[in-house]
């Protein structure tokens, strides 16, 4: 099959994208408008037929002083990765890339090498021998994603590194994820550890109440994100930032993207923000105070929005990333814990690859990227 790429319209990428059971939130148009201090492009495949079979969001961070890009591809691009022609989705655009300007291309394949169920996990966890996620045998293996990733180092792509627990510009590398496919609510719920639902319980009884922000309950949202930050040592985004999120997002699909509050005696205590691209829904940011902590209304409000992403015919409900540490003494187990207690599944992505287009940008880059 031989294919074409090029520049397409943005409500050519949001139909395509559209036509599908799910995809990166990272890769629908309106992106580009989140992460406004890069330059945009949607990239199409077209094959013989010139049908669209598959598309790309491409954000551009220019070098400083030169008019050279980092081309990224965040969870991207949206094409056929178990082709057996690969090479031939993605020859055409580098080429492409190269001609924009582009001295390295950085892409993050959506493609999944391994799960762990919730038993292998904690089995992991009570062993004293088992200090990492890899350590612990998986509970489901995708061998067509080790054939992706010997094409990618057959055609020069590098395995970046990893992105940790996802709280950098590098996209996690693992995640935990709750299927809902196929399941009653009834199922997810037993499937919560006797922690979880002691804790729903702890919150209903004490009158947590979770309900849908809007807008202009931002200000509170980013309130109890920077209560959050300061807790956990993370530095936060402003609040710009998450009304520049909401108007893209909402702008581009009025149920893109949603604010919850988790109420206590009319304060709010703890809040998230929720994405949804067809089947998939993410939990993508969350946030809690100080204080009333007994009341357990983190755990309240991911039951509400689990039970929400269910109601929408979501097919995976993702909390995002988690560090692949088991060590109990590691500053990120507490994040793999309590995601734990959902019953759900670590699942391990292919990670992100780069290319240097050209070797020398490419180099000074890293030692520019080590250095920050």
């Amino acid at each position: 099959m031989s294919l074409t790429l090029r520049t397409i319209s943005r409500e050519q990428h949001l139909a395509y994208i559209q036509s599908l059971p799910a995809a990166s939130h990272m890769q629908v148009p309106a992106w580009a408008d989140v992460k406004s201090e890069w330059r945009s492009e949607s990239l199409g495949w077209f094959d013989t037929t010139g049908q669209l079979v598959g598309a790309g969001l491409v954000l551009y961070r220019q070098l400083p002083k030169i008019k050279r890009y980092l081309a990224y591809l965040p969870e991207g691009p949206v094409i056929n990765w178990y082709a057996p022609n690969l090479e031939d989705w993605l020859r055409p655009m580098l080429a492409h890339l190269k001609q924009q300007g582009a001295f390295s291309v950085k892409m993050g394949p959506p493609v999944i090498i391994r799960r762990w169920d919730a038993n292998a996990i904690k089995s992991g966890i009570q062993s004293p021998d088992v200090k990492r996620l890899r350590d612990v045998e998986a509970t489901f293996i995708e061998p067509r994603a080790f054939e992706v990733a010997e094409r990618l180092r057959r055609m020069g792509w590098q395995q970046g590194e990893d992105g940790g627990a996802g709280f950098g510009d590098v996209q996690p590398r693992y995640v935990f994820q709750v299927p809902l496919e196929n399941r009653s609510l009834e199922d997810v719920h037993k499937s919560f550890n006797q922690l979880w639902r002691r804790n729903i319980k702890k919150a209903e009884k004490a009158g947590v109440e979770v309900v849908q922000g809007g807008y202009e309950h931002l200000p509170e949202w980013q309130r109890l994100y920077e209560i959050t930050a300061e807790r956990d040592h993370f530095r936060p985004r402003p609040l710009s930032y998450f009304q520049r999120m909401w108007t893209a997002l909402n702008t581009e699909d009025p149920n893109r993207m949603r604010l919850y509050f988790a109420m206590h005696e009319n304060e709010a205590v703890a809040a998230a923000t929720m994405l949804i691209v067809g089947g998939h829904v993410w939990y993508s940011y969350g946030a809690s105070a100080n204080h009333k902590r007994e009341v357990r209304p983190s755990n309240a409000m991911q039951w509400r929005m689990l039970r929400d992403a269910y109601a929408l015919g979501a097919t995976v409900y993702d909390l995002r990333g988690i560090s692949d540490s088991l060590d109990e003494t590691d500053h990120l187990f507490g994040l793999i814990q309590f995601k734990v207690g959902t019953g759900g599944q670590a699942a391990e992505y292919l990670g992100e690859w780069d290319f240097p287009l050209n070797k020398l940008l490419h180099k000074a880059l890293d030692i520019y990227m080590s250095r920050r």
